[in-house]
């Protein structure tokens, strides 16, 4: 396959990257850096300069996460965390926010927008109340940086104190329902990322790569390959300070170290955050706390062996479940703590080399990936000294594409997106074995007589987390049912019209971001209004928080779901009944 600049930019005319570069210089004239609790606590001038110095003294730093809808309940927690940990002997270095995607729109444009599940913060006004209630650094990730909103968001954390903002990641592989304005995401983004390199203080542009390529990639080195990149455009061509985050999809514990250590070897920046290994937790809690020990134990083991200023990030365990509540959010800290004050002595047990080793040929390849990727864009026409260009390709190209056409590793048309991977990424192995133990519940009669019906599935995610979705095709295919991809992130109007004009047996949805209710609505309304009737298949975390609500916690909706004629899968073997029963119709 061929890029083509015609078709990665089919507009007559972009917008002019270097007045928007000006128009964010100019924006710092009014919008700088306010020394919030957390800076003139901590005595420095931002989270950067404070990270540096707990590496100096040797301290392992910790973050804590929370996901509270209501925002008085938010101020309320951001303060308990802290001072409930401190009591304890257990300090909170920074807390994130899980704000809500509607975030992302402007906030003159979110009235009627469907909420998920997180906080949504008016205004600078809103920011500021909520991160003044503990000195602990503020962390706003989710939905500030590659929106539509980017520019307002950034101004409002800004106020508030916040030296450490993003998601860059998502920029490239989250959609807002019902939006499709790219140009728009991308001249916001652009012109927030120049408002952050024009500050007086070192204000870090924050990327989760899990929420960006790295839930997607095959091979490790392209991860890297694709952190790099990240790196060309926002510290070479922009000039802003790039701060990584990963460890959602990370859970082989040498590949984790190993990443660690490459990310180290290729970057001069203190890192936000390592992410807790959350695709682990599928047991009961005890089991999780299992888990949640494993990835901390690499974690804190990476930090003696190599430090980088990640604050570790303990998981409670009940995330699989739903919103974890305050305590349970105070009980990892302190889990994770104890864990700290433990291992330290760990790290003489340890034997690096197998992941220096692994770290070596993962840079490497990420090295030639990325020059691969600006050497392929040079070829097609791309400007590669433009930000505005780069970063609007890399999302329009796609992660699946870009490891097709500039990973490291060779080319092999049997394996996932044509490449044989250098350093295979944990993500192949985990969904290896998830497709296998949910494969070995199937009764082998229904598997014979699924691959004799060769039915054809219309398989969708509404949101960018993609695991499921991947689970979910791998075991179709494995038991011989034809896989349509809807895509990930997709309006329920886009899937009814791909629906269409593909007649699918069967339309299966996986959803995490808590639209279950809605997103079945809106799609047996656009069905309808096709003249269609296709069954719908419905997994993952089925919850909503109820319209008019003023709680934070959302609620299940598995029966109002087979109300509207949902079959509901709890588990992807759940599927097979429904499939079969196909035969009747």
């Amino acid at each position: 396959m061929e890029l083509q600049r015609a078709k990665i930019f089919p507009e007559p005319e972009l917008p002019d990257a270097r007045g928007l570069a000006l128009k964010g210089h100019s924006m710092a004239r009014d919008w700088q850096v306010k020394s919030g609790f957390f800076l003139k606590e901590c005595g420095h001038e931002s989270e950067a300069g404070y990270k540096r110095a707990m590496m100096a003294k040797g301290r392992i730093m910790q973050h804590a996460h929370m996901g509270f809808r209501d925002f008085a309940t938010s101020c309320r927690a951001w303060i308990e965390i802290f001072e409930t940990c401190c009591k304890q002997g257990v300090h909170v270095d920074r807390i994130g926010i899980a704000l809500d995607w509607s975030m992302g729109f402007p906030r003159a444009n979110r009235k009627g927008r469907m909420r998920g599940t997180g906080l949504v913060l008016s205004g600078p006004e809103e920011f500021l109340a909520l991160t003044q209630g503990a000195p602990t650094a503020p962390h706003f990730g989710d939905f500030m940086l590659g929106f539509p909103a980017a520019v307002e968001n950034t101004q409002a954390a800004l106020s508030a104190g916040s030296t450490s903002i993003g998601n860059l990641g998502q920029y490239f592989t989250f959609r807002l329902p019902g939006d499709k304005d790219d140009i728009a995401a991308t001249s916001a983004t652009l012109t927030a990322l120049h408002l952050i390199a024009a500050q007086d203080v070192e204000v870090l542009v924050h990327s989760n790569l899990d929420d960006g390529f790295a839930a997607v990639f095959s091979d490790m080195s392209s991860v890297l390959g694709a952190a790099l990149v990240e790196k060309y455009i926002i510290e070479e061509l922009i000039g802003a300070p790039l701060a990584h985050c990963y460890g959602h999809h990370f859970t082989d514990p040498v590949c984790r170290l190993a990443f660690h250590l490459a990310l180290c070897d290729v970057s001069s920046r203190p890192g936000t955050m390592v992410y807790g290994n959350t695709v682990s937790y599928r047991g009961t809690h005890a089991q999780n706390y299992a888990s949640l020990a494993n990835y901390l134990t690499i974690d804190i083991t990476a930090q003696h062996i190599s430090p980088s200023g990640h604050a570790v990030n303990p998981v409670p365990v009940s995330e699989n479940e739903r919103i974890p509540d305050v305590a349970e959010i105070i009980d990892a800290q302190c889990f994770a703590a104890r864990m700290i004050g433990q291992g330290s002595d760990l790290v003489q047990l340890v034997d690096p080399a197998p992941a220096q080793l692994l770290a070596t040929q993962i840079v490497a390849g990420g090295e030639r990936f990325k020059s691969n990727l600006l050497q392929g864009f040079i070829n097609v026409g791309i400007d590669t000294s433009n930000p505005f260009e780069m970063l609007l390709a890399l999302r329009r190209i796609g992660g699946k594409t870009l490891e097709r056409m500039y990973g490291a590793g060779p080319v092999d048309p049997d394996v996932l997106h044509g490449r044989k991977p250098l350093v295979a990424s944990p993500l192949l192995a985990e969904l290896d074995a998830l497709s296998a133990e949910h494969l070995s519940k199937i009764d082998p009669a229904d598997c014979a007589e699924l691959a004799e019906r060769k039915l054809h599935v219309l398989v969708a995610a509404t949101d960018v987390h993609e695991h499921g979705k991947m689970a979910l095709e791998q075991v179709f295919k494995s038991l011989g049912v034809a896989v349509i991809d809807g895509g990930v992130s997709t309006d329920a109007d886009a899937l009814a019209q791909l629906a269409v004009s593909t007649n699918p047996d069967a339309i299966a949805v996986s959803t995490y971001n808590g639209i279950a209710l809605t997103y079945v609505r809106q799609l047996n309304a656009e069905l309808a209004n096709q003249a269609v009737k296709i069954p719908i298949l419905i997994g993952g975390r089925l919850n909503q928080i109820p319209e008019g609500s003023n709680t934070s916690l959302p609620v299940d909706v598995t029966g109002k779901l087979r109300e509207k004629g949902a079959v509901i899968c709890n588990e992807i073997e759940d599927a097979v009944p429904a499939l079969l029963a196909l035969r009747q119709d």
